[in-house]
């Protein structure tokens, strides 16, 4: 009997970005495990990946290539060959190449793995997509908006280390869930803690973080920025400004000075709904406490003024001169750490010409209205669209065109995979090879192939490959293996790299990436990498790029819509699924027993005016869609406000979504989508008499 050990990592949408272990005995993987000499991930999974070798055993994996044989939309697939699915893909590409030019072609690539290799953090495929001069893709459906705002301020999107939170003094999590988002964090802000730190949760919602912090702050949805306007204002009259900081490391201050004194606690408190004593104790602590870090997550940003928000955001910790200090500062993203060659996987010198770019979050509008010429062939891997886009009818529409051929890369069955005229099957991570950092920490991992793929599923960079071959292209860089890849990857001079090769990196399964220990790292103590090396309250770059100059506050749309709020009088946030990730694990009824069916969370005050009791059947809408979820009364929101989750397949929760009502609609920056920026009505349903949990 042969038992090994085979390193590797979790693939997934998360900050964490967890080291794990694969226990392979005669072939077949028997159990996972998480690292357990990770330094950040210490040994731990989450309750949703804990049970990842069982998905991928799943009985609804797709295994084989399909031909759709019904209507677009039902989901009904025959059996087909490689060669067969090849051959098809090959000509209807090179088709559209000839008939409406290389840009007809949209690869539609999601968050479904962020591996170097498979995934969206190398953007698998664009060496092919470059030479056949495809549209580019523009991932904006995540966290854009907010690393747009970022880079005005800091001329990065790179926050501080997450582990030398441990040295706060004052931690707050700013729409920011860890307990069911990136676990991970909270067990370095609980050391903090036995410090002395103080944790307070800014979010409308509170959230299973929020009920174990020190404080929380439940402000109006979209009205961040005012907040931390109001907060400096509080810092103000406190006389708590560093100004030896500010004088020596920002620019633009006293503008921005008579910015935040525009913002009073009484006006603070008209913005975002909260009273005035919670802004002024708050600001008074953030006044006293030094280093103050703040952990923003990607929900902020989700509406029409998300970029401004993290822009204005990133001025706190500059007024108070915590940005010098370890243990002090912001921390949205940590992926700009990792240095590795990012160019020589993407291959943009394989253009011919520019190319136009396609918005990820503006599907329909893509499906639908762009022309010159119009998508004609869509290659969607990574991503599940129909139940994580906005818009999801238009959507749907965009997709039962008949004249729109679709191909679908995945390994389960999914709502868009049902509108594809080609499906070919995915790997999963224990069966292929990748390379993954983490954007919520300063660590690479490897991940080794544990066991062979079942069935005929065949990993992104080999169907790519094989697609390659099947429309005889010549270019060489189109026939590069998994390890030539991942050797180009770290072929850097990129100082984070020092001493991180392919063998060392294979060997042990990690390595944290080259920059100081994080009780001695503040990575901006002494500059940024803006245009004139400081942080930038008033940004000439921003002024360029048609914004307001000056760090601000730009409120979300709907929410304060007053006319609209007659008829809507709900502002809809879809917070993320303890039991699932995006869409991930969706259809795994373990997680789906456990998460229970769709749910509307409403105060109690807005439950009966409403005339709704818990557990009714209601009816959540707008004039984009609809869709029905369980009523939950609980004031774990505040009036005004409703939650459900993400994450639910609308083909098992009755065939609509929350993203139903979203509207395709951009933010102020980067073109981040806004689905947080959404008013809808709320009506009970007549009892049905066969209501389940589970759908």
């Amino acid at each position: 009997m042969s038992v090994t050990q085979v390193p590797g990592a979790c693939p997934l949408d998360c900050p964490d970005g967890c080291s794990w272990q694969v226990t392979v005995r005669d072939g077949e993987a028997v159990a996972l495990r998480g690292t357990p000499d990770h330094p950040y991930t210490r040994g731990t999974l989450c309750v949703k990946v804990n049970q990842f070798l069982e998905h991928t055993r799943a009985p609804d994996r797709l295994l084989h290539p399909l031909r759709r044989v019904g209507r677009k939309g039902e989901g009904r697939f025959e059996r087909i060959s490689w060669d067969s699915a090849l051959e098809e893909v090959a000509r209807r590409l090179t088709e559209t190449i000839e008939r409406h030019g290389g840009e007809a072609i949209w690869p539609y690539q999601g968050t479904g793995t962020l591996g170097f290799l498979q995934g969206l953090q190398g953007r698998a495929g664009s060496r092919l997509w470059n030479v056949l001069g495809a549209s580019r893709h523009d991932m904006t459906i995540c966290s854009i908006a907010g690393l747009a705002g970022l880079r005005y301020t800091l001329g990065t999107s790179t926050g501080i280390d997450p582990e030398s939170l441990e040295y706060s003094r004052l931690i707050l999590l700013w729409g920011s869930n860890p307990l069911t988002t990136h676990h991970h964090l909270w067990k370095v802000i609980q050391r903090a803690r036995r410090d002395g730190a103080h944790v307070v949760v800014v979010d409308p919602v509170r959230s299973r973080t929020a009920a174990q912090a020190d404080e929380h702050l439940a402000p109006l949805p979209g009205t961040d920025a005012a907040l931390a306007l109001g907060l400096l204002n509080v810092v103000l009259a406190e006389g708590a400004e560093d100004r030896a900081y500010l004088e020596n490391h920002t620019v633009g201050w006293e503008a921005f000075r008579e910015r935040v004194l525009e913002f009073g606690p009484a006006r603070t408190a008209r913005e975002t709904g909260l009273a005035e004593e919670e802004i002024v104790r708050l600001g008074r602590r953030i006044a006293r406490t030094r280093p103050t870090a703040v952990r923003v997550s990607q929900g902020i940003q989700r509406h029409a003024g998300g970029g401004t928000a993290l822009r204005t955001l990133a001025c706190l910790p500059a007024v108070t001169g915590d940005w010098q200090r370890p243990g002090g500062g912001l921390l949205y993203s940590t992926d700009g750490y990792f240095g590795g060659n990012r160019e020589a996987l993407h291959r943009d010198d394989l253009l011919d010409r520019p190319v136009r770019t396609l918005s990820m979050t503006r599907l329909a509008e893509g499906l639908l209205e762009v022309d010159d010429p119009p998508v004609k062939a869509l290659v969607v891997y990574g991503a599940n669209p129909v139940a994580s886009s906005p818009d999801q009818n238009r959507i749907r529409r965009g997709l039962a065109r008949e004249d729109l051929f679709t191909v679908v890369m995945d390994h389960f069955p999914t709502d868009t995979a049902d509108y594809a005229d080609i499906v070919l099957p995915a790997t999963m991570q224990p069966e292929h090879l990748d390379v993954h950092d983490g954007y919520g920490h300063l660590y690479v991992t490897w991940n080794e192939p544990a066991v062979a793929p079942p069935g005929e599923c065949l990993s992104t960079t080999e169907t790519f490959r094989r697609l390659a071959r099947a429309m005889d292209l010549k270019e060489p860089a189109l026939y590069a293996g998994d390890e030539e890849l991942a050797g180009e990857l770290l072929d850097s001079r990129h100082p984070s790299l020092a001493g991180i090769t392919v063998d060392a990196l294979r060997e042990r399964g990690w390595a944290r990436l080259s920059y100081p220990d994080p009780k001695e790292f503040a990575p901006y103590a002494d500059g940024f990498p803006t245009p004139s090396g400081k942080l930038e309250f008033v940004s000439e770059t921003a002024r360029a790029d048609g914004h307001d100059a000056l760090a601000g506050y730009v409120p979300a749309a709907e929410p304060g819509d007053e006319e609209l709020a007659r008829a809507h009088p709900f502002v809809l946030i879809s917070v993320a699924n303890h039991f699932f990730l995006n869409t991930v694990f969706g259809n795994k009824p373990a997680l789906r027993r456990r998460a229970g069916g769709p749910s509307v969370v409403l105060h109690p005050k807005d439950a009966a005016a409403a005339g709704i009791t818990a557990g009714d059947r209601v009816l959540i809408g707008n004039v984009r869609g609809e869709f029905e979820a369980a009523a939950v009364v609980d004031e774990v929101v505040r009036p005004g406000v409703a939650m459900t989750a993400k994450g639910h397949w609308p083909k098992l929760t009755g065939g609509h979504g929350p993203n139903a009502t979203v509207e395709e609609r951009d933010a102020d920056m980067g073109g981040g989508a806004v689905f947080h920026d959404n008013r809808v009505r709320i009506t009970p349903l007549p009892p049905r008499g066969d209501d389940s949990s589970e759908d």
